[in-house]
């Protein structure tokens, strides 16, 4: 499926996984939206929309922008999100707030309005997960919830809109380990941690994570795909 000419929004288009696949939706000459808070930061060739994902009202203003710019949409990609090492048992509570208001809240938001803008015959959404939520790792603190809820939001639009008879379609990407400036805010204060998991084994890079968006984005109205795992060769769990 060419991608050329699809008006396509990526949210946290400013850095890593957003970064690389807004980078490669221009390339492919998809018109492009990056949402974020730094709009200085996304890359050339997109659109830029300032999107604070833990304010709804503003959410639902950067879409408007986008129907006034574009006339609608085609395809979402739910990218932005927050991680940080925080434990269940004694973590800051505002950390955990913060990454449930853009981790699971603003994928919500996002979603409910780029479904409005979606055209009759069909739309996506890729909402970027994690192995997070796919199992607990022992390091999964309050972040491995927010992702197993992403999981769980795409199952249930998904559900919801084949009971509608809706053509539009839900998929996910869950990454392991990804270098980007979120795994370092994940490990803070854990920096030989880090270092050690950066030396140990290779992990994946952004563009890993983009290719698989644009696999899904190119696959044709037939094919459903719903979730891609992808692990760095040296994880384990």
């Amino acid at each position: 499926m060419n991608l050329s000419d699809l008006r396509i929004a990526v949210t946290g288009a400013s850095s890593g996984i957003g970064e690389a696949i807004t980078k490669l939706l221009v390339a492919e000459g998809a018109q492009v939206f990056g949402l974020c808070r730094k709009i200085g930061r996304v890359p050339e060739g997109a659109a830029r929309v300032s999107c604070d994902l833990s304010q709804p009202e503003r959410i639902g203003h950067a879409f408007e922008i986008i129907e006034e710019a574009a006339g609608g949409l085609d395809a979402l990609v739910n990218n932005a999100g927050l991680a940080w090492l925080e434990r269940v048992s004694d973590g800051s509570l505002d950390r955990m707030q913060q990454m449930w208001a853009v981790n699971v809240h603003g994928l919500v938001a996002a979603s409910q309005s780029a479904l409005k803008l979606f055209p009759s015959s069909g739309g996506r959404i890729v909402n970027i997960s994690s192995l997070s939520g796919h199992r607990v790792p022992p390091t999964g603190g309050f972040y491995a919830p927010t992702k197993f809820a992403v999981r769980a939001l795409s199952e249930a639009m998904r559900s919801e809109l084949a009971a509608d008879g809706s053509p539009h379609q839900i998929s996910m990407v869950s990454p392991g380990y990804v270098d980007t400036p979120l795994l370092e805010n994940y490990f803070e204060g854990r920096d030989e941690q880090l270092s050690d998991l950066r030396s140990s084994k290779p992990i994946l890079h952004p563009e890993d994570i983009a290719q698989a968006v644009l696999s899904i984005l190119k696959q044709p109205a037939n094919v459903h795909v719903a979730d891609i795992m992808l692990r760095p060769a040296g994880q384990a769990v």
